[in-house]
């Protein structure tokens, strides 16, 4: 059992974990689930998404500070590509630890198990599992357009809709603010880095009288570092080629920032304060 936990996560009202292989044909829905909640909905208060892969143990970790887990999965069971099963975790009894088990043959219920003995009382009771009838585990080419089968495909449609359904609707937060200084710098606050730009790498241009800042994926797609500038985490960049690159004159001050769900990024209107 875990004894201490020194780096605990923020908590989440819901976390969803997808798991499987990306390169084994309809084994990656649960990670494109993943992958395409992020894409439509960015960030969401409340709301974790985990990137499972074949990681088991790593699934089991994700499951700290969850109010309410879903778990999405390929299976094969014979039944028809594309079949979705859920399976309230209330329901599989009491899954405990494999001492047999190892790291290349760990399952979502062997993640699920470790959970429940790696954090005992804490872990989370409202934990649903989504397992998609996969239709063949053959690899696909890397850039096909879609990986996925076509019935498997149409399932993770399904399933997303059904998660999109589960998110929270917290009360409206005040307005984020970021704050532009007369040495070209964009200044970001550490809640309002954390909310709308976790991996801290962004990108940023120029669209009428809005900037347009883009959360990416990761550093390694490059873009602009939001590097911390003081112990409780507020960031900070130089957005000043940017504006040079536009034609516009940096502004100075503190701006509204805005998020726009539909293109997936956040608008500062320049000329509103």
């Amino acid at each position: 059992m875990l004894a201490d936990d020194p780096h605990p996560p923020e908590p989440a009202d819901l976390v969803v974990v997808g798991c499987g292989n990306l390169i084994r044909g309809d084994d990656a829905v649960g990670p494109l689930v993943i992958r395409r909640l992020w894409d439509r909905h960015g960030v969401v208060d409340g709301v974790r998404l985990v990137d499972g892969g074949t990681a088991g143990m790593d699934v089991a970790f994700a499951l700290r500070g969850a109010r309410r887990v879903i778990i999405v999965d390929a299976a094969r069971t014979g039944q028809s590509p594309g079949t979705v099963f859920r399976l309230p975790a209330a329901e599989l009894g009491d899954i405990g630890p494999d001492p047999g088990v190892h790291t290349h043959s760990f399952r979502w219920d062997h993640a699920l198990g470790f959970a429940r003995w790696m954090l005992g009382e804490t872990c989370p009771d409202d934990i649903t599992v989504l397992l998609v009838e996969a239709q063949s585990l053959e690899p696909v080419a890397l850039d096909a357009e879609e990986p996925l089968r076509p019935p498997v495909a149409a399932a993770a449609e399904q399933i997303i809709e059904l998660i999109t359904a589960e998110y929270p609707s917290p009360p409206q937060p005040a307005e984020p603010e970021v704050e532009f200084t007369d040495a070209g710098s964009l200044l970001v606050d550490a809640d309002v880095a954390a909310r709308f730009f976790p991996t801290d790498s962004i990108a940023a241009r120029c669209d009428g009288d809005d900037l347009l800042i883009y959360p990416l994926r990761s550093t390694s797609a490059g873009g602009l570092l939001l590097k911390q500038r003081s112990a409780g985490g507020d960031r900070a960049t130089v957005v000043r080629q940017v504006f040079d690159d536009a034609g516009r004159t940096a502004p100075v001050g503190r701006f509204v920032l805005r998020w726009d769900a539909d293109h997936h990024v956040a608008r500062v209107r320049i000329g509103e304060r």
